[in-house]
């Protein structure tokens, strides 16, 4: 729980540093701008949203490692993907999209503060405590803090904590443990396909080399 609002904390914080002129630049997920990102993350806090108030009564079907799956990398040809960039210059001037995102992120963020990490919740046809729903969250917002910040050098990174919690989440998506000479960011990076390891890193990777990228979705 404390680790959701640390990541989600710091993601909201990085957006709204943005310079209007940072809005324009490319993020780190293909197709997508800074503001169509940011137009996501407005998704993002509405799941987070809907599902906290989404009770269920069955036994959890996954915790916060298989509530991911592997998928296919992004083409940019999924309809939702296609969708985000025509909503996010719907809203014109980038302060309406600040001020949406800054009005329903807040939401979000005080809704899991108040939810009871033991109460089980339904998403995506799946049930899981709030706890690990909220756990497997800072996956998602850590990923996505990288991607903000993908061409803003200056930009402040995410939490060491919260990278530390994604990497072990990755690793144990992976079945195994990504070499220690890999930092915490570059873990993630290559891991999840943002970024194409060097020969040295794909020598030190191993078998596990194999297996990547792994794609979340």
């Amino acid at each position: 729980m404390d680790l959701f609002s640390r990541s989600w904390t710091a993601l909201r914080t990085a957006v709204d540093e943005l310079s209007d002129q940072d809005w324009e630049r490319p993020s780190g997920c293909t197709g997508w701008l800074v503001r169509d990102l940011v137009c996501h993350l407005i998704i993002d806090a509405q799941d987070v949203l809907i599902t906290l108030v989404t009770p269920a009564e069955t036994e959890p079907t996954v915790d916060s490692v298989t509530y991911w799956n592997l998928v296919e990398p992004p083409t940019g040809e999924d309809p939702l993907d296609a969708l985000i960039p025509r909503l996010a210059a719907a809203y014109g001037e980038p302060r309406w999209l600040r001020f949406h995102f800054d009005d329903v992120g807040s939401a979000a963020g005080r809704a899991a503060e108040l939810a009871a990490p033991g109460a089980r919740v339904s998403t995506r046809d799946e049930v899981l405590t709030v706890g690990d729903y909220l756990s497997a969250y800072v996956m998602e917002w850590t990923l996505h803090h990288l991607d903000l910040i993908a061409h803003l050098p200056s930009a402040a990174e995410p939490p060491a904590e919260t990278l530390a919690a994604a990497r072990a989440s990755l690793e144990e998506i992976a079945g195994a443990p990504i070499p220690a000479s890999f930092s915490d960011k570059d873990a993630l990076l290559v891991g999840t396909g943002r970024r194409v390891p060097t020969d040295a890193e794909s020598a030190a990777l191993g078998e596990l080399a194999s297996k990547i990228p792994l794609v979340l979705g």
